[in-house]
Formats: C-alpha cells, sequence, structure tokens
C-alpha cells in the first residue's frame, strides 16, 4: 500500500489520538490485589514473580519481561508458586489435562469471574506451544509522532506481567511481541503479516491509519481485539474487535441532555469546531445533527485546518453569534491556541467542552489558568479515583513494567483488552482456537473491564449508552456528573453512518 503523505499522516494522527496523561500510581500490585479480593503475585522485578516474556518493536522472539535483551521465555523466581490447574499439553501438542484456569480466581484476578474450561483437547497452534501463548501488540510508536501510542504496549504487557504472575491457560504462559506500525497504513499491513504467521491473536493494538492491516488480519482469520478502531476498513474487518466501539452515526444523549440540563440557554447557541481532516469532519457532524435532534442548536459549525496559527477569526465569529457554548473536536496543542484567542478577545462562553483528548496532564500544562472550568465527556472512570480497583490495579502493574509510565485513554482500553482476551481463553479451555474466540468476543455487549470504563458493545461495535462529564476544576480534574456514569440511548444522526 502506497505511503500516505507525511503531511496527512501527521494530520490523521493529531484527530484521532485520545492521549490522556495522569500521574503514575505507585501502589504495590500486591496491596491492589487483596482490594480485589484476591491474592497478588508481583511483577518480573519482585520475589517469586514470573517475568512476563516480551518482544521488542521490531518484531523479534519474545523475550523476557524483565530483560529486553535477550530471547526466550524467563522462568520462574526459585520462589514463585507453582502455577496450578490443568498441566500443559505433551510434546506432541496432545491432550491437556486440568482445566484452563491458574491459581489466583475472582473478580480482580487476571482471569476474572471466567468459569475456566477443560483443557481436554487442547492443541499446539500458530503462536501457541507447549509452553506459551504469543500474542502480538501493533501499535504507533515511530513515526511523525513518537510514542504516540506508546501507553497501549505498555499496557499490554502490564496484563501480561499481571496473569503471568499467578496463572496459565492450560499450563502455558503468555508472551507478547510488539510491532511497529509507524503511523502508516503500510506498516500496519507489515506488522499484521508478521502476526499472522507468529501470534495466536493481536490484543491491544492502536494505530492512527489501521485500514492497511484490516484484510490481512481477515484473511488468516487472526482475532484482532483492539484498544479502539480508526478507519471504516478496520471496522468491516470480520475478525477485528475494538474495546472502545462506538459507530459515527450514533451519538450518546445522555451527556447532551445533562448539559442541557445545566446550561439550558447555552445548549441553545452553540459552536462546533473541529481539526478539518480526517475522521474529524464527519464526527463533528453528525454530533453537530444528533445534539440538534436531543435540542440544542448549533449555530457555528466550522472546521480549522491543522496548521492554523491565528484563530482569532473563527473567535471573532463567534462573538458575533452570541455563541455561549464552545465544543471543539482536536488536538490539545490545537485547544490552547483556541483558548488563547478567546482570552485575548474578552470572549468567555458558558461553557467550553472537549472530548477526551484534553484529559491530559500535558494539556493542563501548556493551558495553564485558562484549563480552569473545562468540561470533558468521557467513557472511562478517572484514573485520579482511588475507589476504583480495577483502574488501581492498571496503574500499578504499568508502574511495574515502566516506572514513570504515564497511563492514558487508550493504555486503559488496551489493559481491558487483553482482560477480555485472557477471560475468554480461560473459558474456552481446550476448545481454543482463532474461530472459536472471535465467535465468543462476537457476543461480548456489556463489556466494563471490571467497572473500568462504561459498558461497550464490542460484539456488535455500538456506541456506548453510557458516559460521564468531568472537568479541571479548582486544579484537579474531577467528575461533576452525578452517579457513576449518565445512562440513555443513542440518537441516529443520519452522518457518517
Amino acid at each position: 500500500m502506497p505511503r500516505l503523505p507525511r503531511a496527512r499522516r501527521l494530520l490523521g494522527v493529531s484527530v484521532v489520538v485520545l492521549a490522556l496523561s495522569a500521574c503514575g500510581s505507585q501502589l504495590d500490585p500486591a496491596t491492589v490485589a487483596k482490594v480485589n479480593g484476591q491474592s497478588g503475585g508481583g511483577g518480573s522485578d519482585r520475589t517469586g514473580g514470573v517475568a512476563a516474556p516480551v518482544a521488542g518493536a521490531d518484531g523479534g522472539a519474545p523475550m523476557a519481561g524483565g530483560d529486553v535483551s535477550g530471547g526466550g521465555v524467563a522462568a520462574p523466581d526459585a520462589g514463585a508458586p507453582a502455577a496450578s490447574g490443568g498441566a500443559g499439553t505433551d510434546g506432541a501438542g496432545g491432550t491437556g489435562k486440568g482445566d484452563a484456569g491458574g491459581k489466583s480466581k475472582g473478580k480482580g484476578s487476571p482471569t476474572g469471574t471466567a468459569k475456566a474450561g477443560s483443557c481436554e483437547g487442547f492443541k499446539n497452534q500458530t503462536g501457541i506451544t507447549d509452553s506459551t501463548i504469543t500474542l502480538a501488540n501493533v501499535a504507533d510508536i515511530s513515526g511523525p509522532v513518537p510514542g504516540i501510542f506508546e501507553a497501549s504496549q505498555q499496557a499490554a504487557r502490564a496484563y501480561v506481567e499481571y496473569f503471568n504472575s499467578q496463572n496459565t491457560i492450560c499450563g502455558r504462559k503468555l508472551a507478547i511481541t510488539n510491532l511497529d506500525s509507524r503511523a502508516d497504513a503500510g506498516a500496519d499491513q507489515q506488522a499484521y503479516t508478521k502476526a499472522c504467521s507468529s501470534a495466536f491473536a493481536a490484543i491491544g493494538s492502536m494505530g492512527a491509519f489501521d485500514s492497511g492491516g484490516a484484510s490481512t488480519a481477515q484473511g488468516c482469520g487472526l482475532p484482532d481485539i483492539r484498544a479502539a478502531m480508526t478507519t471504516s476498513e478496520r471496522a468491516s474487518c470480520s475478525t477485528c474487535f475494538g474495546i472502545y466501539s462506538v459507530r459515527p452515526n450514533l451519538i450518546a444523549d445522555s451527556g447532551p441532555k445533562w448539559l442541557a440540563a445545566q446550561y439550558p440557554d447555552a445548549v441553545k447557541n452553540v459552536a462546533m469546531l473541529y481539526i478539518n481532516a480526517g475522521a474529524a469532519v464527519g464526527n463533528a457532524k453528525s454530533q453537530a445533527a444528533a445534539w440538534g435532534k436531543m435540542g440544542w442548536s448549533v449555530n457555528y459549525l466550522q472546521g480549522i485546518d491543522v496548521a492554523e496559527f491565528n484563530f482569532a477569526p473563527y473567535v471573532q465569529q463567534m462573538k458575533d453569534k452570541g455563541i455561549k457554548m464552545v465544543v471543539y473536536l482536536g488536538p490539545y496543542q490545537n485547544t490552547v491556541k483556541l483558548q488563547q484567542a478567546m482570552q485575548q478577545q474578552g470572549f468567555k462562553p458558558d461553557v467550553f467542552m472537549q472530548d477526551p483528548t484534553i484529559y491530559d496532564q500535558r494539556y493542563v500544562q501548556q493551558a495553564g489558568a485558562l484549563a480552569e472550568g473545562t468540561f470533558v465527556y468521557s467513557t472511562i472512570d478517572l484514573f485520579e479515583n482511588k475507589a476504583n480497583p480495577e483502574v488501581q490495579l492498571y496503574l500499578s502493574w504499568l508502574n511495574q513494567v515502566k516506572p514513570g509510565a504515564v497511563p492514558n485513554f487508550y493504555g486503559l482500553f488496551a489493559w481491558s483488552a487483553m482482560r477480555l482476551f485472557v477471560e475468554q481463553a480461560t473459558a474456552l479451555g481446550g476448545k481454543l482456537t482463532r474461530e472459536s474466540l472471535v465467535a465468543a468476543v462476537r457476543k461480548v455487549n456489556d463489556w466494563t473491564s471490571n467497572g473500568a470504563h462504561a459498558a461497550m458493545r464490542v460484539g456488535t461495535a455500538e456506541t456506548p449508552q453510557c458516559q460521564k462529564i468531568i472537568q479541571y476544576k479548582g486544579g484537579r480534574w474531577q467528575q461533576v456528573s452525578p452517579g457513576t456514569w449518565l445512562c440513555g440511548s443513542v440518537v441516529n444522526s443520519g452522518i457518517s453512518g
């Protein structure tokens, strides 16, 4: 596939990335495990832990989680508890014994509440040996914005470490191979060609131009449980699923209705500004149309080029129209430019809101005092919520595999993708194949990853009905909408379906 021009690739990355940052957790995994009601093991650097196999982004052989310099699967430390459950298959790939579950069970355990299937009949196959199930994670690591989706690979590895510290699937540990899609459709296709031949499934992947590997994944029957899908080609792939499941024409009404009740005058005179490229164009028009059906009045719908530096004309237009609510879709760098222009012209709407792009410490640092009062609609729980065991578990293990790593929106969904894979594979046991895994995931349509995010219709790829409204207020992000989630229905905008 021909390589897209650099400017277009950068543009697309700016559109799709919702790189959400927060301070990394320093919680100990064992402490978090107790909160979840199960015993926790350590990471690869902890006594008794089992190192998670991991491969570099060049697609080499899986390497030990605690040491990325050599190949092979690390053996358990001397003090590591032996994994219970079933024994693996014999050298010929024969029948396994026992069940697919490992030692740790329970809601917050690596296998969750999945009922372990019998390992009878378990067979080695592509990506599965007597000792290891190899998974792939394909993400934009290099390219125009280096490290843009690195959090997805970090999160996937974190879950592998967590699982391997306590469990096996029919006697097999997990290994992960990291592949780089470089924000390029051609590179995505190349990465999935490697994944097809060497991995059992691809889990937690995230790319700005994920169209390239779509037909490749479907062609080889590779289960591709992604953090999210960003192109229509990927959405059409029959073996591909996005944990962050959305259809651009289906817009949740719960957040807009709540905002209308809080700011009835503001929603009658709304400006929708968006980055004028890629998916943002259709998404903005779809949201504006859907909000119109909910009683809002979008009186100024305007795209802004990614290279634009003068936001003053757009602000003047909003002032002339008497706009009371501003919604922006685009990279946080442009958000800051827009807010600066608004301040310079003395324009202060009743509400300024954006997608989760700006739930990001970098936005807060650049915006400074301008961030105060900004609203965001989100489908994940706050990283600041210490009362959410699953979110804190993610933060804890992320810090174990990469001290100081920044958690974000897609990192949490990659973690969720790993949990979904583990639970489904555990339940399938000896019936685990690429085909049976795809069939099982198609039936998953109320997935929250133990409460880490809103219920996602992974199997049918429909927009979730629940969200929450958060706000940067008093120097911190906090939820302002009531309850755990605002839930309602979805409205078909008739656009970008």
